[in-house]
């Protein structure tokens, strides 16, 4: 169920409210493009500045308008155990197919904190759950080792790979085994990670390219890295410009350009500055796109 290109949705705004309506075209759109996966309300889908109650609407939106068609991957991780339990238990509660918990940012626990962190939410709800590492963000590293004792819990299913580390891959396979599901965060090393032991990305990307982005995954899946090479190399350019500035700011302003949202996100985000548009802009010519 879990594999293939799966867009980190953005969380569409008009004049600072959800564009509920914008979000159902969306999901509508992605579907009809060959995306295998939908996930809302991770960083891309600006969580951090989402209250609590738009969080849950963004969500039961998607999962409603998905009617099943795709895998829905609801965020739902939180730094404090409490919140992320009330999100995961939700995200059950609404039919999400998983739930994605990202590692607590700032309070820096161990990794016995970690392991404690997702035990609690394993046991609250009847629900695969993905780890999402990314110690860029949220300064912990969860190790292969810890990985590996979490993986043992019959719902820690995956993880969402944001490290980078291509040797990574190598060693949770060998942790965890090789039925944990490894899904790749970074959009411009998805190829590679794929060839290693991966079976998707989790991608920013995908909010502008979702043709192109399930096309490569597929190709990977298939073993004709070839065809995968020609598409990433395709793509290289927009990957690098949509991350000049955050990702979700410059994949707003790419889809904008392509009449698909509006280009709108919330403070402390701002517009792309005029350079940087010039860079998307660029990408989506080369890629084909505009």
């Amino acid at each position: 169920m879990f594999k293939g290109s799966m867009p980190a949705l953005v969380t569409p705004f008009r004049n600072g409210a959800l564009d509920l309506e914008t979000l159902k075209k969306l999901v509508e759109w992605h579907i009809g493009e060959g995306s295998h996966g939908l996930v809302p309300v991770g960083t891309t889908g600006e969580s951090p500045t989402l209250s609590h109650e738009e969080h849950e609407t963004v969500i039961e939106t998607v999962v409603t308008a998905a009617a099943g068609r795709v895998p829905v991957i609801a965020g739902a991780g939180s730094n404090n155990t409490v919140e992320a339990i009330r999100f995961v238990e939700h995200a059950a509660r609404v039919g999400a197919d998983a739930a994605l918990v990202v590692t607590p940012y700032y309070n820096k626990p161990t990794q016995r904190g970690l392991i404690a962190h997702y035990t609690a939410l394993h046991d609250c709800a009847d629900i695969p759950i993905f780890i999402y590492n990314i110690p860029g963000r949220s300064v912990i590293d969860m190790t292969p080792e810890t990985m590996g004792e979490l993986a043992k819990l019959p719902r820690i299913v995956g993880v969402k790979d944001a490290t980078g580390d291509m040797a990574r891959v190598c060693d949770t396979r060998i942790t965890c085994g090789t039925d944990f599901i490894q899904m790749c965060a970074e959009d411009a090393v998805a190829h590679g990670f794929n060839a290693v032991g991966g079976v998707g990305c989790i991608s920013v990307t995908a909010n502008v390219a979702p043709k192109l982005l399930s096309q490569m995954q597929e190709a990977c899946l298939a073993g004709d890295y070839a065809t995968a090479l020609d598409l990433q190399t395709k793509l290289m350019p927009l990957h690098k410009a949509i991350f000049t500035e955050p990702g979700l700011v410059g994949a707003k302003y790419a889809m904008s350009r392509l009449g698909l949202c509006s280009d709108e996100v919330r403070l402390p985000l701002t517009g792309l500055a005029d350079e940087t548009k010039a860079m998307v802009d660029a990408a989506l010519v080369h890629a084909g796109l505009l």
